[in-house]
């Protein structure tokens, strides 16, 4: 079986959040499976792709409107990734410095798609499943069975995993000249509300949808940023698949990041020397616990309440806040217009960087995730692997891997994304702490429970074959 996944992000290479890790490591836990995997995205104006090793590459054109662009894929050689990889470069539309963001987004997301298919046209020995990944390829379902240029392509099948349904990449119906020839009568399956929404045209098309843990498959059908109705519609093709990280990666016992490796057998002694230096850092005092955020500084994440939660808490709680993210500039600003009202308890650090989350992952008590909107969620499973006990709300994937210490569980959570719960939230973290037995045991708890893709990658592998069956029935 040969599957192919197709994404705009891959960790390490280009990330802005989850879905770089989930693409950057389900394929190898895949391939362990015994499933054929590769991926496939587009090359951008980063240093991660300057010194990769070309192997093979194949030109051609695409035609958009009447505006053609040369692209090139590359087949890429490299020991840090154990399957087939493979970057499109597209120098007038990909070559940029951020992934999104730009006038011609739908431009570049249309021409990256369409490059794809034209390629797998070329290939002798075609995948048999495209994993497509949110809507920047939420179009390629619906190209490859109804676009005249692609009918070689039909009986592949397809799948759209959405990662994040408020983000749908609507587009007005003046770019509809843009995609390969289709039969008007096919047009429906492009539109809602009026617009060509690449996310809803694949619910439609593909013939498999996956979202990122079963509570958010739930949720979506009763808020999906409009797309509710058209998930209960489509529900039984749907299905709630949780992510997994890459144990292989975030493991404490091995992550080259850290100032000492450990595991649950030392980690009480380990882990109080990342504590100590993120303390000695950042002005803290060591004898309080430090409480952590690390992610987007957007609306979703529920991060624009904590200023007020700062404001409220920290002159009345012994303890310490790191937060480390990007994002919203007001939301940045506000956060840090609250950490100097309450002195140096509380520091900001805005932008992204990889090894100072390690380290707060190795060396914080508890994290905080008040998130309004959680598709699955990867930092509550990097924090219980590494001994950080999650402070979270209970909606999306945080639902589906926290369980309440109140439950025998190994997290704290709370029912709404408000001030006065996520002050709550941190008040029942600070006692926690102050038993530090029940702390410890906790935390050696939290260590063992298993998130890694093993179990996820299974249940893939399962709907991967019910659509081969399918085929050959």
């Amino acid at each position: 079986m040969e599957v192919l996944h197709i994404s705009f992000e891959f960790y390490p290479l280009a990330k802005t959040g989850g879905l770089a890790d989930v693409v950057g490591a389900l394929p190898k836990y895949l391939n362990n499976l015994d499933i054929s995997t590769g991926v496939i995205l587009p090359k951008y104006d980063k240093s991660t792709f300057q010194d990769l090793k070309v192997i093979s590459q194949t030109e051609g054109t695409v035609l958009l409107g009447t505006t053609e662009y040369l692209y090139t894929i590359e087949e890429i050689k490299d020991t840090r990734f154990e399957f087939p990889l493979y970057i499109v470069a597209i120098p007038s539309l990909l070559n940029r410095d951020q992934m999104y963001g730009y006038p011609d987004d739908v431009e570049r997301f249309l021409g990256f798609q369409i490059a794809v298919l034209q390629w797998i046209l070329t290939l002798k020995d075609k995948p048999q499943i495209l994993h497509c990944h949110d809507h920047h390829t939420g179009l390629i379902p619906f190209m490859k069975d109804y676009c005249y240029d692609f009918e070689d392509l039909k009986p592949l099948k397809s799948i759209i995993t959405i990662h994040n349904a408020q983000y749908q990449g609507q587009f007005g119906y003046e770019y509809e000249h843009y995609l390969p020839y289709f039969n008007e009568e096919d047009k429906g399956l492009l539109d809602w509300d009026q617009l060509i929404n690449p996310l809803a045209t694949a619910i439609k098309c593909a013939d498999r949808v996956t979202t990122v843990s079963p509570t958010y498959m739930r949720e979506l059908q009763q808020s999906a940023a409009g797309l509710e109705g058209l998930l209960v519609h489509e529900k039984n093709k749907c299905i709630g698949i949780l992510n997994g990280i890459d144990a292989t990666y975030w493991n404490p016992k091995t992550d080259s990041l850290l100032k000492e490796p450990y595991d649950r057998r030392n980690f009480i002694s380990k882990r109080k020397i990342h504590k100590e230096w993120l303390c000695d850092t950042y002005g803290f005092i060591k004898e309080l616990p430090l409480f952590i955020f690390i992610g987007r500084l957007v609306y979703e994440k529920g991060v624009d309440l904590l200023p007020e939660v700062i404001e409220k808490i920290m002159p009345q709680a012994n303890l310490n806040l790191l937060l480390l993210g990007s994002g919203d500039q007001v939301i940045a600003a506000n956060l840090k217009a609250a950490a100097q009202k309450v002195g140096t308890h509380c520091q900001v650090h805005i932008g992204y960087d990889e090894q100072l989350s390690h380290l707060m992952y190795a060396g914080g008590d508890f994290i905080l995730m008040p998130s309004r909107v959680e598709p699955c969620g990867l930092n509550q499973m990097y924090a219980l692997r590494y001994g950080t006990i999650p402070v979270v709300r209970r909606t999306g994937g945080l639902q589906d891997t926290v369980v309440d210490i109140g439950d025998d569980g190994y997290g704290i959570c709370h029912a709404q994304a408000t001030v006065t719960d996520i002050c709550e939230g941190i008040r029942r973290a600070v006692e926690l702490y102050s038993n530090s037995k029940f702390y410890r045991q906790t935390q050696r708890k939290a260590m063992q429970i298993d998130n890694s893709w093993n179990h996820s990658a299974k249940q893939y592998k399962t709907l991967y074959q019910s659509l081969i069956k399918y085929i050959h029935d």
